[in-house]
């Protein structure tokens, strides 16, 4: 059974189409990217499956079940961390923290200490003094510390510097240690990259491109850097070969992933001396998706 599941999800707001027959399954113990710039949709389809928001059309699910006719029993396996976070001002983070942990069933344990110290957040200040960073360690810090067995991300580092985009990779690769579900939501593709099993790109309101890196990476170019002992004229002919950049006996340039066996037994014939390929990136993937759909 699919931890989560949106099956041709279809949102409108009068004219307005937010989504469009989105389709999007969540394994067990499964890592789960969900990106695309602000607009595309991202936060719609975490609000339909949150049941903050009813589907015009298509089913979300999550466990299960449906995610607007058992929103209240369904939060209670569900952490949910938005982008943007607002707290009771004249509660301290640590009382908020207490507040969401036992909303799940859970009361206080050692480990909600641990994220504290790792996140190094004060929860004993008012929320209204909390910066924006601080107040999304406050939701991170209840959401890990409620032994959920599904986290939604929505945006979950806005906000925290490097040290402690650190420490939450940490803790999500952990949480997938235990068997637990992650949907990330993120503009942070480098994140996405390190974290993700398998990843969807959105782009106003569609799915445009779903699978592991791996699948992904073979739709799109490897970048090659090499040294050859001779010259090799025939690469600027090669109709699979793009960007190319000579000097000397030092030349770059990308090629179409089915075609680098062939190219690279091009460059052997002209005595290769140095060589490096570099897979795609998940930015550059994405780039080139967009490029594409454009």
């Amino acid at each position: 059974m699919q931890v989560l599941h949106l099956d041709k999800v279809t949102k409108t707001f009068g004219q307005l189409k937010a989504l469009d027959q989105v389709t999007l399954s969540v394994a067990p113990g499964e890592v789960y990217g969900f990106i695309g710039p602000n607009g595309a949709g991202k936060t719609t389809a975490i609000r339909v499956l949150m049941g903050i928001l009813q589907a015009t059309n298509g089913r979300a699910t999550l466990f299960g079940q449906d995610a607007w006719q058992h929103a209240v029993e369904l939060h209670k396996r569900v952490a949910y961390v938005p982008g943007e976070v607002n707290l009771w001002p004249n509660l301290t983070g640590g009382e908020v923290i207490d507040l969401f942990v036992r909303l799940r069933r859970g009361s206080k344990t050692r480990y909600e200490d641990e994220l504290l110290e790792r996140f190094d957040l004060d929860p004993t200040k008012k929320c209204r003094t909390y910066s924006k960073g601080n107040r999304q360690k406050v939701a991170l810090v209840a959401a890990f510390a409620s032994d959920a067995d599904l986290y939604i991300l929505d945006e979950p580092t806005s906000g925290l510097d490097p040290l402690m985009e650190e420490v939450f990779q940490q803790c999500v690769a952990e949480v997938k240690a235990q068997g637990k579900s992650v949907l990330l939501s993120s503009h942070i593709l480098s994140e996405v990259e390190k974290l993700c099993d398998k990843v969807s790109i959105i782009r106003q309101g569609h799915i445009i491109e779903s699978g592991s890196l791996q699948e992904l990476r073979h739709l799109t170019r490897t970048f090659v850097s090499a040294k050859t002992a001779r010259p090799v004229p025939s690469l600027a002919d090669n109709p699979h070969v793009h960007d190319l950049s000579q000097q000397g006996d030092s030349l770059s340039f990308s090629v179409e992933v089915p075609h680098l066996g062939e190219v690279l037994s091009l460059l052997h014939q002209h005595g290769i001396n140095s060589l490096e390929c570099m897979p795609p990136t998940l930015e550059q993937l994405f780039m080139s998706h967009y490029e594409r759909e454009g």
